[in-house]
């Protein structure tokens, strides 16, 4: 055997072992893509976590009236905001597994509303997505004497009377609207959110909803 035939053969030898290691490595990666996929949790979506929809019953969220339909001589001007829930007419499951189903629901008198908030509210009653569109806090406080929602975190005050306009703290946008109607006498979405609910990501940032 010649000297040119050695090197040829050693050659041939090298390029297979490249190509093995490179082969074991590639199966290696799609092995641990395949393992880490089946790792994940997978998301169940159980009838409590269903997102609202329209036609959707709002209920009470707590207090003694807990998962009772609100009707509309439950809400007086001038009295806090309540929390509620969607139910599912149907099968009269309460939502009250996902976040983003809470609510706020309030009275005024109907001529204080702006024109836009009034033609999705009924007789003066308005309601909102609770998530806050700041960091995804619940909107869970009252500020009496301006009739605001109050975001009990980072201070973001909302007016509903005016499609939850923010005036103070750091949210970025308003608190969407849920349309509302009566049916059989309590009260009922009567579409989907007027606006993306809770924290959206933008440019620049990667924000949790």
């Amino acid at each position: 055997m010649d000297e040119r035939e050695i090197r040829l053969r050693t050659s041939r030898r090298r390029l297979f072992l490249k190509a093995a290691i490179g082969t074991g490595i590639g199966v290696s990666l799609v092995s641990a893509f395949y393992v880490g996929a089946s790792l994940r949790p997978k998301v169940v979506v159980t009838p409590d976590k269903e997102p609202l929809k329209p036609g959707d019953i709002l209920v009470f969220a707590q207090g003694g009236g807990q998962g009772k339909p609100i009707r509309p001589e439950d809400l007086k001007p001038g009295d806090p905001f309540i929390l509620a829930y969607p139910m599912d007419p149907k099968t009269q499951v309460v939502k009250s597994g996902e976040a983003k189903n809470t609510l706020l629901v309030v009275r005024y008198p109907p001529e204080e509303l702006s024109p836009e908030t009034a033609e999705h509210a009924v007789d003066g009653i308005v309601a909102y997505s609770a998530v806050c569109t700041h960091l995804g806090c619940i909107v869970s406080q009252w500020v009496a004497d301006k009739g605001a929602a109050l975001c009990p975190c980072h201070g973001g005050t909302f007016d509903l009377k005016t499609g939850a306009r923010i005036v103070a703290g750091p949210p970025p946008r308003p608190i969407p609207q849920l349309p509302l109607k009566v049916e059989g006498g309590v009260l009922v979405a009567a579409g989907e959110f007027l606006g993306p609910v809770g924290v959206q990501a933008s440019a620049g940032s990667c924000r949790l909803v």
